[in-house]
């Protein structure tokens, strides 16, 4: 693949090991439709997703593709009362990402980021290399080696 994304040049200078993988010329839009274009098992690629707590702090949450955050178990895991999913408008401005292209690595501001539990039992997972079109798969230990993450169970 030609394009380098912000999240593959950080994963260059950090010499962390890497796959990418691009759907740039297909309709895939939601995660399982791109895991299904890339071949790959949903329960193995993950969407990153902001959301906004009650106290004002933002928090991203990565899941695999095929489930729903549950905001409860989510806002628990954070220590917050609630939390909600951020307004698309407001995702660009706060993380420097557009909405399907938000990756956990290489936000503007670094963000508590908690990764759900089922990430343990997998030895690589893929998530959004930071723009449309592109994904990165690498290990949990490595992903540690970039950003601070924490486990919970999300979904």
């Amino acid at each position: 693949m030609d394009e380098k994304t912000n999240v593959m040049r950080i994963l260059d200078k950090k010499k962390i090991k890497y796959t990418s993988y691009s759907y740039v010329n297909t309709d895939a839009i939601s995660g399982v439709e791109v895991a299904s274009v890339l071949g790959q098992d949903p329960k193995q690629v993950f969407k990153t997703l902001v959301t906004a707590g009650k106290s004002k702090n933002y928090y991203i949450f990565v899941i695999p593709v095929e489930k729903e955050l549950d905001l409860k178990k989510a806002a628990k895991s954070v220590g917050e009362k609630s939390i909600e999913m951020i307004k698309s408008k407001d995702l660009l401005p706060l993380t420097g990402y557009v909405h399907g292209g938000c990756s956990p690595i290489g936000t503007k501001k670094q963000f508590i980021t908690t990764i759900d539990i089922s990430v343990k039992d997998l030895e690589t997972f893929i998530f959004s290399a930071g723009k449309i079109g592109y994904q990165v798969e690498l290990s949990l230990d490595d992903l540690k080696k970039v950003i601070r993450v924490q486990l919970a169970d999300l979904v």
